[in-house]
């Protein structure tokens, strides 16, 4: 990073009201520990949550929680110690937290002396209230990043205006594969500006440059906002480590040193997990929010196959693997809530290529019978139909546009499966794409499409995306938006609740 470079950067950063990370020094700070990019919480479910935040030195972590905004008796946990292993992060687990009622946290560091402080809050689903939630993935990629002159990912205050109860992010959580530049001209001759920092400078492959993708959207005040009120539940896809990649892979890019994929995997993985308040362990995982939903969370790429032509035959093969599919099944077929979301990286019935001869997705655009990865999505939907599994609607990103998609044995090569729907939403601040096309497998019919006139579109000109889900707790009603970055309302539905 050059001097002109470091000085734009820091221009532009103190325009969007926020700060760039510290270069390394080769001294301890003094003073106060700073806490650097906000904090955050996740995976609020079942009375319990994790708050994270990171700090800009060694130091004790504790978090005062009450359920007063003032904090009066309030009550202090004593949280780990954030140290350079971890890159100065650290999460608390809280628990024995009331449903239906608001958390307010307070997280400070204590090295040589105490942090001053930083707040935020979270709330549960309330049986009395409706469920909201909002979804949507694909941040700062192609380029694209925190403009300063627009205010920054100002999508991020559109969702946090809703005041949803959580927020899926359906992977591309980071673009570790995407430089971002000071700025990008337009073919139109606009000129697009971005904050810029080192780790953003090339391809992810240290540990601390997949860290310093995290770090990276952290530096927006919008998103900082909107995560420090807002619980998350957060996948992976492939952007975190890089383009489509899958276990195994060895890369034939001239801008990685570094050509093990799962050497990377483990880089990105490690910082996936450092950087966001979830459990540290397992991606794929379910949440319950009472009677009216459950969430079913997937990992499609810690257990992927190769992409090729995906026309096999093996049952064997997939994107879940056996133990995550087995699990899937067996968690659909005991769930008692109204609706079964899963939430899936990679959407089900959109053809996404890997080249001129492989296959990235779930599909392969052959509308016949189940082939490839379509095998154990077939297989899923069979065993859900014949033990009368209802309610199963399927929430995704990955496409870069929003869509609505219905899913009828009436249309479809196969008939073993009960009609569903499939919603897709994005991106958040990244190139604009698609429309892809449709895999007549599962008999699936676009109800609505919002998508760019030229692939990677500039966020200049819209079709930016977020989705939002309301549940009625009366008449278990589900109700999708699908909206734009302003918040406005594109095209919506409501699912009547499945007959009891």
């Amino acid at each position: 990073m050059n001097r002109r470079t470091l000085f734009g950067a820091s221009a532009a950063a103190a325009a969007a009201g926020v700060l760039l990370p510290r270069p390394a020094a080769a001294f301890v700070p003094s003073g106060r520990p700073v806490l650097t990019h906000g904090v955050q919480s996740g995976e609020a479910n079942g009375g319990s949550a994790y708050v994270w935040t990171r700090a800009d030195r060694a130091g004790r972590m504790y978090v005062d929680v009450s359920d007063r905004p003032d904090f009066k008796h309030a009550r202090r946990l004593r949280g780990p110690v954030v140290t350079a292993e971890g890159d100065f992060t650290g999460k608390l687990r809280l628990t024995g937290l009331r449903p239906g009622e608001r958390t307010y946290y307070r997280v400070q560091v204590d090295g040589d002396h105490l942090s001053a402080p930083l707040t935020g809050s979270f709330g549960f689903p309330d049986r009395h209230k409706p469920i909201r939630f909002v979804w949507t993935g694909d941040i700062n990629g192609q380029g694209w990043g925190i403009n300063p002159d627009l205010g920054g990912m100002r999508i991020f205050e559109a969702m946090r205006r809703l005041r949803p109860d959580f927020y899926l992010c359906s992977g591309d959580t980071v673009y570790s594969d995407g430089v971002i530049t000071e700025s990008v001209t337009l073919p139109d001759g606009r000129v697009w500006r971005n904050v810029v920092t080192p780790a953003k400078s090339k391809v992810a492959e240290t540990l601390d440059e997949y860290r310093g993708q995290f770090a990276y959207n952290l530096l927006d005040a919008n998103m900082r906002r909107f995560l420090a009120e807002v619980p998350q539940l957060n996948q992976w896809d492939d952007h975190e480590v890089t383009n489509n990649w899958y276990p195994g892979e060895i890369l034939d890019d001239a801008r990685y040193t570094e050509k093990r994929v799962d050497v990377l995997a483990a880089r990105a993985r490690q910082a996936f997990f450092e950087w966001q308040p979830l459990e540290p362990g397992k991606v794929y995982r379910k949440y319950s929010y009472g009677p009216l939903l459950d969430v079913f969370k997937l990992d499609m790429r810690t257990y992927k196959d190769a992409n090729d032509a995906n026309t096999y035959a093996d049952p064997r093969r997939g994107l879940l693997g056996p133990d995550q599919r087995a699990w899937l099944i067996r968690s659909l077929l005991e769930s008692r809530a109204t609706w079964k979301v899963i939430a899936i990286d990679l959407p089900l019935g959109l053809v996404v290529p890997d080249g001129p001869t492989a296959q990235e997705g779930v599909a392969q655009g052959d509308p016949g019978a189940p082939l490839g990865r379509e095998l154990e999505f077939a297989a899923v939907l069979r065993a859900a139909h014949r033990a009368g599994v209802t309610g199963i609607v399927f929430l995704t990103a990955d496409v870069h546009y929003t869509a609505a998609h219905h899913y009828d044995p009436a249309r479809a090569a196969v008939q073993d499966f009960t009609p569903f729907w499939e919603f897709v939403s994005g991106p958040a601040n990244a190139g604009a794409f698609g429309p892809n096309a449709l895999d007549g497998t599962f008999g699936p019919r676009a109800a609505f499409v919002h998508a760019p006139p030229a692939a990677n579109t500039s966020p200049l000109d819209g079709f930016q995306h977020f989705g939002e889900v309301e549940i009625n707790p009366w008449s278990r009603d589900f109700t999708v938006r699908l909206r734009d970055l302003t918040g406005a309302v594109l095209w919506s539905t409501t699912l009547e609740a499945p007959r009891r």
